[in-house]
Parts: structure tokens; C-alpha cells; sequence
């Protein structure tokens, strides 16, 4: 299994938001050659320029940084996930029976259109 580094990981969410590197560089706070430097895996961010690259790019550190153990989450259903932990048990309980609900319709949808 080939492993995915960060500078191919981060080319690929970029060209995925079709977005220069130029595009992601001002967003960044930085030229957009470092962009090219940074997914030629020729030197690593700081934490700090990273940081601001997920931010620009809406994802997660863990799906840059991780080879294919996490699927891309987006940064506002990352959010909600979290604002959902910190919700008592259960209103948990209802929203994820919800959600539940929700995707089983889904599903069933699918097959019917099959």
C-alpha cells in the first residue's frame, strides 16, 4: 500500500476546492510557492501555517496529516459533532435516533432507485 503523504494529501483537498496555490498562499498568509514547496513535501509547516491551511481548506489536521485513516470531515460537521458531544445523553439519544432515521431513508431511497 502506497502511503499518502502531507504534500499530496494537501494537493489533492486543494484541487478538490479548485483552488490555486496562489489562492491558498493569501488565505494562508503566504506566497503561493510556499503551497508548492509545502506539496512537493520538500519542508513541513509550522503548526501554526498549518493550522491556517486546514482553515482555508475546511478540513481536518487528521485527515492532512494521517495516511488514509480518516475520511475527509469538512470543518462544520466537525463542529456539530462536537456541539453534539457536550449535549446531555439524551438529547444525544434523539439526535443521533434522527440521524439515523434520516440515513436508513436515505438508503432505502437508493435501492428503490436501483
Amino acid at each position: 500500500m502506497k502511503s499518502i503523504t502531507f504534500g499530496k494529501r494537501l494537493t489533492e483537498v486543494r484541487k478538490d476546492k479548485k483552488m490555486s496555490q496562489d489562492e491558498v498562499g493569501k488565505l494562508v498568509g503566504v506566497h503561493g510557492a510556499v503551497i508548492g514547496i509545502y506539496e512537493r513535501n520538500e519542508v513541513k509547516p509550522s503548526i501554526e501555517v498549518a493550522t491556517k491551511i486546514i482553515d482555508a481548506l475546511g478540513v481536518t489536521l487528521d485527515y492532512l496529516v494521517k495516511d488514509g485513516q480518516y475520511e475527509q470531515i469538512d470543518n462544520d460537521t466537525l463542529k456539530k459533532l462536537k456541539a453534539i458531544q457536550e449535549l446531555d445523553s439524551d438529547t444525544k439519544a434523539h439526535i443521533f435516533a434522527t440521524i439515523d432515521a434520516f440515513i436508513k431513508a436515505s438508503k432505502l431511497k437508493n435501492i428503490a432507485a436501483l
